[in-house]
């Protein structure tokens, strides 16, 4: 059974029709939508501030949300795909995105809808990015913002909800 413990008075509350791994770990000030994905040994660490997800948002293996303390809240908008052991710390993502596996934001970062960080970006501590793809460490915009781009995070996004209730149906 996953880790989801109260903390100074704070208890996660988690959505409607969610899955969440039987290790990951989700502590104290967390808030997370409907129809979301918690993936197996992510942590979802809201101990020093909040962290808010929206709705039909996967959180993939390895993860780590964290924020500092009264210095950063993370906030993650809908229809967003969070690969596999990036860490987002205190950093504010819209709509439609896509953060790629081993991706780094870090504090104050603001990514806006309809965008993609590429595995293994770095984006350094309150960058404020226009639409578009980025990549590099440090993250540097390398195409600018389309539909296109927008669709194809929402896509990843969309197939995260298939393969959760493959796993929810066994759980049930």
């Amino acid at each position: 059974m996953a880790i989801i413990r109260e903390l100074n008075g704070r208890t996660p509350d988690i959505g409607k029709n969610c899955f969440v791994a039987e290790n990951a770990a989700i502590i104290g000030d967390v808030t997370i939508g409907d129809d979301c994905s918690i993936w197996y040994s992510t942590v979802l660490r809201g101990d020093v501030n909040t962290i808010k997800i929206g709705d039909r948002v996967n959180i993939q293996d390895g993860a780590v949300l964290h924020t500092l303390y009264r210095r950063s809240v993370c906030e993650i908008g809908n229809d967003v795909s969070v690969g596999h052991n990036a860490i987002i710390h205190g950093a504010k993502i819209g709509n439609n995105v896509l953060v790629g596996m081993g991706a780094i934001l870090m504090d104050n970062v603001v990514v806006p809808d309809n965008t993609i960080i590429a595995a293994g970006a770095v984006v350094l501590s309150n960058s404020v990015l226009e639409p578009g793809i980025y990549a590099g460490v440090p993250a540097r915009k390398v195409k600018e913002g389309t539909e296109e781009i927008g669709a194809m995070a929402h896509k990843n996004a969309q197939g995260y909800l298939m393969y959760k209730e493959w796993y929810k149906t066994k759980q049930d």
